[in-house]
């Protein structure tokens, strides 16, 4: 006769399985990254104040140095720096599955909420739709008009990085292609590298580094490159597109407008500026990563491809965002391992002077490029010139600004 089992023996989790607190802890997570996923507006800085708010002041999830600190690290990565920070922090709670939920759950509110608008331009009347956001496509412009201000304010501090800024839009205003941004950010980051002797000098610790998800990430940059080359096949070149970009992207959304503006509207022609205008003013009116913008863009760029009609466009936007999320995710995943040995290098610390100096030059080249199809009316150059006060004033969520345009456009 079988010995007999003892009677909290059912109540024992299967091998292999999390534990019941962590599971739970994780489960409340989610829920609080899916609430700033629905709240969270105003771009990375009103992101990483309620990070602090929710994850460190409230659920204590991490330490304030700790969240600062990877705020660092995400610095100096190409890719979504608030993306990459929530994902981060998922990846230190309950590694690779809970970041990869993370991810999926902070950037899904935005993406849909872009692809339904991709649609909308595409489906709906289209002069009914560019009269709608007649006057979000002025306040967008005033929205990157002050991030150039602001990115410039943070990074600017020599004249070796307001000469590589000056150079770098001036190039970018002129030559109006996309392999031209990844080499100048190349070649800011080489010209400020030579400064490290003037960085303080720290003791280095052993360097262990694990390279698969850096061998992912060239491995799926390449693929895809020679993959859209070999089959022509729309959705693979968009993919690639968009994953060559958020491998590039150094600074955030707003250094992203100009190189999606550079390669989709005046190279590739996928959509018209005042379509662009119009997504780029609704994205700053949600909450969630900027960077769901691509979602918008790959939705129109899929339009009336092989009569694949709305499936081809759901398959675009689901490429673009899929492109444009996974460089920064992986490459988070690899460096956040080592960081801790990485950060002591001067060399690093010295480089991401000219990358930032170059980057702010791009947001000041996107500026005058997004104007330009505008008509130069008083109107227009007085919502640029409300939006850009209104911001500095910092009293006016962005969202209100993007949501009286949006009722402006429906009155008048």
């Amino acid at each position: 006769m079988p010995a007999p089992t003892p009677a909290d023996s059912t109540l024992a989790p299967p091998p292999g399985s999390p534990p019941p607190v962590k599971r739970g802890r994780n489960l409340i997570f989610l829920k609080d990254v899916a609430a700033l996923g629905l709240t969270a507006f105003g771009g990375p800085q009103a992101h990483l104040a309620m990070m602090l708010r929710l994850l460190v002041d409230k659920r204590r999830y991490l330490s304030a140095p700790e969240l600062l600190e990877l705020m660092a690290l995400c610095q100096i990565l190409p890719g979504p720096s608030s993306t990459q920070i929530i994902t981060a922090i998922g990846f230190r709670l309950g590694g690779p599955n809970l970041a990869y939920l993370t991810l999926l759950v902070w950037m899904l509110p935005a993406v849909t909420i872009m692809t339904v608008a991709g649609l909308s331009v595409s489906y709906l009347d289209k002069a009914l739709v560019m009269r709608l956001v007649q006057y979000v496509q002025p306040v967008a412009v005033g929205f990157v008009a002050y991030s150039a201000y602001t990115i410039a304010r943070k990074v600017i501090h020599t004249k070796t990085a307001v000469g590589l800024l000056v150079l770098a839009a001036l190039l970018v205003y002129v030559v109006q292609v996309p392999w031209l941004m990844p080499i100048l950010l190349l070649a800011g980051g080489l010209v400020t590298t030579f400064r490290y002797r003037k960085m303080p000098r720290q003791d280095k610790l052993p360097m262990q580094i694990e390279w698969a998800n850096f061998v992912l990430w060239l491995g799926v940059l390449i693929g895809a490159a020679v993959l859209g080359q070999y089959t022509q096949l729309l959705p693979v070149r968009l993919f690639e597109n968009f994953y060559r970009n958020g491998s590039l992207v150094f600074g955030g959304g707003q250094v992203l407008a100009p190189l999606l503006y550079t390669e989709f509207v005046e190279f590739k022609h996928y959509l018209t500026s005042e379509e662009f205008l119009s997504g780029l003013g609704l994205v700053q009116a949600l909450p969630g990563p900027n960077f769901s913008f691509a979602a918008y863009i790959g939705a129109l760029a899929m339009r009336g491809q092989g009569g694949s009609g709305l499936s081809g466009q759901l398959l675009g936007a689901l490429v673009g965002a899929a492109g444009i999320f996974m460089p920064g995710t992986l490459l988070i995943f690899f460096l956040i391992r080592f960081w801790d040995q990485l950060k002591r290098y001067r060399v690093v610390k010295a480089s991401l002077e000219g990358i930032n100096a170059v980057s702010a030059g791009f947001v000041w080249a996107a500026t005058f490029l997004l104007y330009h199809p505008l008509p130069d009316t008083p109107v227009n150059l007085g919502l640029i010139g409300a939006t850009f006060l209104l911001l500095l004033w910092n009293k006016v969520p962005s969202y209100i600004i993007v949501g009286a345009a949006l009722a402006a456009g429906l009155v008048f």
